[in-house]
């Protein structure tokens, strides 16, 4: 069986207080984008191979990929078959993206699928959420407003129809957790999806990541790649996540402004 885990971008992300858990809570919408990593998941002689190529992953020993630990988590319930899990990385590591969350949600999906293990969507969300805040949200493949730790999801109608969207990523690697180790959490007194609602225009006065004064004063390349999106005509840029990526959205086709960051990943799509 292969499949195609998608990748993220957070427009908007509030991040409102640390919860006793260690946790943080916070406010986002999720968007889907059309870079895919391939996962092929297939019987095996072995109880569990990893195999995986593509992008180089910072940390090689499978037993931490989470597509290994999605699925050790339905084999304790469902003793599950040998099982060879292939993985080629095209979503960058360490960029805000989700891409390992991503492969964990479509690991849990393909086994699901793959062995008829008839889990219901409500349970695959409940395990999705075990592997990762933000990991039942690729179950969905639609824009959704996110609360709680990320895990907490709802619909949302948001649609960027008509517009372009470029991701530039530089080289550098952002941890989760060391991007939340030093953030400050604020109160917020409107409501994520009620800004949205304003003209896209707008957001860039009334639309934050909360990430990027800690991220832009640590890694200045980020905040000046956001700058430089607007230089080129954005009406909107953020920080995605916890970075790296930055990505802007523009009313025309900006793939000759990708050009200007060829140090970097860089990718573009029209939203249809």
């Amino acid at each position: 069986m292969i499949v195609k885990p998608h990748a993220k971008i957070n427009i908007g992300l509030i991040i409102t207080n640390k919860r006793p858990d260690g946790f943080h809570n916070i406010e986002t919408v999720f968007f889907p984008v059309p870079i895919f990593d391939t996962l092929t998941i297939e019987p095996s002689e072995k109880k569990l191979v990893f195999v995986c190529d593509g992008i180089e992953l910072p940390d090689a020993d499978p037993q931490n990929n989470l597509c290994c630990k999605a699925f050790h988590l339905l084999d304790a319930d469902f003793d599950l078959p040998p099982t060879c899990v292939r993985l080629h990385k095209a979503i960058p590591v360490g960029a805000g993206l989700g891409g390992g969350s991503s492969d964990a949600a479509y690991t849990l999906q393909a086994l699901n699928d793959l062995y008829k293990l008839q889990i219901t969507k409500e349970k695959l969300a409940h395990y999705a959420s075990r592997l990762g805040s933000d990991c039942a949200f690729f179950l969905q493949k639609s824009p959704s407003f996110a609360t709680g730790r990320g895990d907490v999801l709802e619909p949302i109608n948001l649609s960027l129809a008509g517009y372009y969207v470029l991701i530039v990523k530089p080289q550098v690697f952002i941890s989760t957790a060391e991007a939340y180790s030093s953030v400050k959490p604020r109160k917020t007194l409107r409501h994520l999806p009620d800004l949205l609602k304003a003209p896209i225009c707008d957001w860039r006065e009334t639309i934050f990541n909360d990430f990027e004064e800690t991220i832009f004063s640590k890694f200045p390349k980020t905040g000046q790649i956001k700058e430089q999106l607007y230089d080129f005509g954005a009406v909107y840029a953020s920080l995605s996540g916890s970075g790296a990526s930055v990505y802007g959205i523009f009313k025309e086709n900006p793939d000759k402004i990708a050009e200007q960051f060829r140090e970097c990943f860089t990718f573009c799509f029209k939203c249809g």
